[in-house]
């Protein structure tokens, strides 16, 4: 096994303890906590190695099926976990012919190492989020569907910021212990070369109208995605970014 496939391995096992549903809030949030704070690092070790060696981490494209029910609720976390590490999503509805309804193709752009992450996040993040919105209530009269997709919305937000604050800290830190060249200028010069690319493959893409929400449940949501505890300390601006039961 090697060094990278290691450090992901360890990841999804301590991501896997998060999950457990015999694991009380607290040690799911030092779970999550210690695993994002370890994929935050991976993913700046490997854009400054391959700062000096292209060929480690080249960009890429990655397809992801969506499927299930709130599908579009599925979709806009994986959105804003690929975003949130300098990837850009572009999406299609197909038709599943396993179930016979309504699925979303997704595809990725990104670096490999990032891929790697968005993947392991969102199969973990996806988990999360429907076993805390299961938990929840509407208020007496109020549409479940209609609180369970502004309770997701709210934590796909909660998500987003969690994880564009990881990943500033992490540059930062890597910046202080390496030295040489900015951490935060090799992670943007990333996220522009995936942006000058996302727009070469589509130039005329438009953008999905912005979603109505009237659900009661995106506060709660958005602070069941802050107790996912993503990478600790808020720092102030630097490299901020744009960002589905």
């Amino acid at each position: 096994m090697s060094v990278n496939e290691s450090t992901l391995a360890k990841i999804r096992a301590i991501l896997a303890k998060a999950e457990d549903p015999a694991a009380t809030p607290e040690e799911a949030e030092t779970y999550f906590s210690k695993a994002a704070s370890l994929m935050s690092k991976y993913g700046v070790e490997r854009a400054m190695l391959a700062e000096a060696d292209p060929s480690t981490d080249k960009p890429s494209t990655r397809i992801i099926t969506v499927k299930g029910s709130y599908l579009l609720d599925r979709v806009q976390l994986l959105n804003n976990i690929t975003q949130a590490l300098g990837g850009q999503t572009v999406r299609w509805r197909v038709f599943d012919r396993e179930t016979g309804k309504n699925a979303h193709r997704v595809e990725l752009h990104a670096y490999e190492s990032t891929l790697d992450r968005v993947e392991i996040l969102f199969t973990s993040l996806l988990l999360q989020a429907f076993n805390g919105m299961r938990q929840s209530r509407p208020a007496w009269g109020e549409s479940t569907t209609a609180y369970r997709k502004s309770w997701l919305a709210g934590f796909s937000q909660s998500v987003y910021q969690r994880l564009t604050d990881a990943e500033e800290i992490a540059a930062a830190q890597a910046t202080k212990e390496l030295g040489g060249r900015s951490a935060e200028l090799v992670l943007a010069s990333r996220e522009d070369t995936i942006r000058v690319q996302f727009k070469a493959a589509y130039p005329k893409l438009r953008m999905a109208p912005k979603r109505r929400l009237t659900g009661s449940g995106w506060s709660e949501g958005k602070a069941a995605g802050q107790r996912a505890d993503l990478g600790g300390t808020r720092v102030s601006s630097g490299r901020r970014r744009a960002v589905s039961a």
